[in-house]
């Protein structure tokens, strides 16, 4: 009974408290209130305003005092108690703070006056219509945001804008490629080189021609210049007896060099819609690119730079839908060559034959570009000899040497771009799939280098038709 009449005091306290409480809530003026609902409403709020464009602001009471931080960017106009304009006058920042009767902030914006983008906004929606294109006017600027579905459509709103703004500078791209294409190249390098050689010289040693009591001695060397020296070692030496005694010595050099050079090149490169990719097939030589030298001890090291050379490719594509593709493909042909070499402090350097192609067009996925007709036909012929005794006819040959060398070359770039997807890994194959190493015996008595190679796999039956598989001579 003790228990329950305690429980029974400690209830009547805390039913006394609670009512203190309500009076004294009962007993807040309504004033106060409304303070607490005015400091709730006093966050700052934020308002975008184009220029020459003006927002309505409603009061939530009647307004006494407004105060406008920069008034060359934005300006109020209070029309009645609990309403005012807003009005945007130039690019920039500021903010706008409502006071009521007994100085208490009502409202608070923060403007932003930027270059108004509805009409850049409409134009994008109406040339891409399926594109998702975010117009946003920040300052001066217009930042394009949203997802386009290739780079074509990227490019075009970001021109597009340009055009409008006045200025393309003022346009920030920060549209997303909802789905990069990549593109496939095939090219074909092929060149053909034909040349021809010809060396024809007769030098004189020994000759003497004697005139009464003068003798002239003739000893002649008639040099190659053309190529800097001869084709090969290669002479006739013939000597002849004078009747009067003496002897004539001559060295004969006939020489014939034909040639024919063919490349070929068939490299295939993939590359993401916008982005670029290169190809080399050939090498580097090295060439000297100064010295550096040791003042203690005196030793020099020659510094080396390595040089490309071989069939190079590099190439851009952009999709510019329904499968038609703007390529920028650059190629490059080079060979090491001895023809305008030089040669200083026992070093060789070698001289570079270049032939190179560049181009812009437009395809179509699958569709072909030939770069054909780039052909050159040289030719080049010196003569050296004894002055005035070279001009003599047919003894004139005695005293003079020919080198005569012809060229002819063409080059066809053929150019396949495609549109390509990713492929499973299931529907892939690498060159050593159904390779099979033979055993010893197999190898040693019948001279078989594989077991199996190219069987269709377990389950499935194939018929193949002709030659397949790699041929072995």
């Amino acid at each position: 009974m003790f228990d329950t009449f305690a429980t029974a005091t400690r209830l009547k306290a805390t039913a006394a408290v609670l009512i203190a409480l309500a009076l004294v809530a009962l007993s807040v003026p309504t004033r106060a209130l409304d303070e607490k609902a005015a400091m709730r409403a006093s966050g700052n709020r934020f308002l975008a305003i184009g220029i020459g464009k003006s927002a309505v602001v409603d009061l939530p009471r009647d307004a006494k005092d407004v105060l406008v931080a920069n008034p060359a960017i934005a300006n109020a106009v209070v029309r009645s108690a609990r309403r005012a304009y807003l009005i945007g006058v130039a690019a920039g920042q500021t903010n706008v703070i409502f006071f009521d009767s007994d100085g208490r902030q009502l409202a608070a914006y923060d403007i932003e006056v930027g270059r108004d983008a509805t009409g850049v906004r409409e134009a994008l929606k109406k040339l891409m219509p399926n594109s998702s294109v975010q117009v946003d006017a920040i300052n001066d600027s217009v930042v394009l945001s949203g997802e386009v579905a290739n780079a074509a459509d990227a490019q075009h709103a970001v021109e597009t804008a340009g055009r409008l703004v006045g200025d393309e500078k003022k346009v920030v791209n920060g549209l997303i490629i909802r789905g990069k294409e990549q593109v496939l190249l095939k090219v074909t390098v092929a060149e053909v080189q034909r040349s021809i050689i010809k060396q024809l010289g007769i030098d004189l040693n020994g000759v003497s021609i004697g005139i009464g009591s003068t003798v002239i001695d003739f000893e002649t060397n008639n040099p190659f210049t053309l190529q800097n020296q001869a084709i090969s070692d290669t002479f006739v030496k013939p000597t002849f007896k004078l009747p009067g005694g003496g002897t004539i010595s001559a060295t004969l050099r006939a020489m014939e060099q034909s040639g024919v050079l063919r490349t070929l090149a068939e490299p295939n490169l993939t590359a993401i819609s916008g982005e670029s990719a290169k190809f080399l097939a050939g090498g580097e030589f090295p060439i000297p690119a100064g010295q550096t030298c040791d003042a203690t001890t005196g030793q020099c090291q020659i510094q080396v730079q390595f040089k490309q050379f071989g069939v190079g490719l590099e190439f851009t594509p952009v999709v510019l839908g329904e499968g038609r593709i703007s390529l920028r493909v650059a190629t490059e042909v080079s060979e090491l060559s001895a023809e305008g070499a030089i040669k200083f402090s026992n070093v060789n350097i070698p001289a570079l034959k270049v032939r190179r192609a560049s181009s812009t067009v437009e395809l179509p996925s699958g569709g072909a570009l030939v770069l054909a007709g780039l052909i050159q036909d040289q030719t080049k012929q010196n003569i050296n000899g004894v002055p005035g005794l070279m001009n003599i006819p047919v003894l004139g040959t005695l005293f003079r040497s020919r080198d005569y060398q012809a060229g002819q070359t063409e080059l066809m770039i053929m150019v396949t771009p495609y549109v390509v997807k990713p492929n499973a890994r299931q529907d892939l194959s690498r060159p050593d799939d159904g390779f099979a190493e033979p055993a010893d015996p197999s190898t040693v008595l019948l001279g078989r280098l594989n077991r199996i190679y190219g069987g269709p796999a377990a389950g499935q039956q194939r018929t193949y038709h002709g030659n397949y598989g790699f041929i072995l001579d």
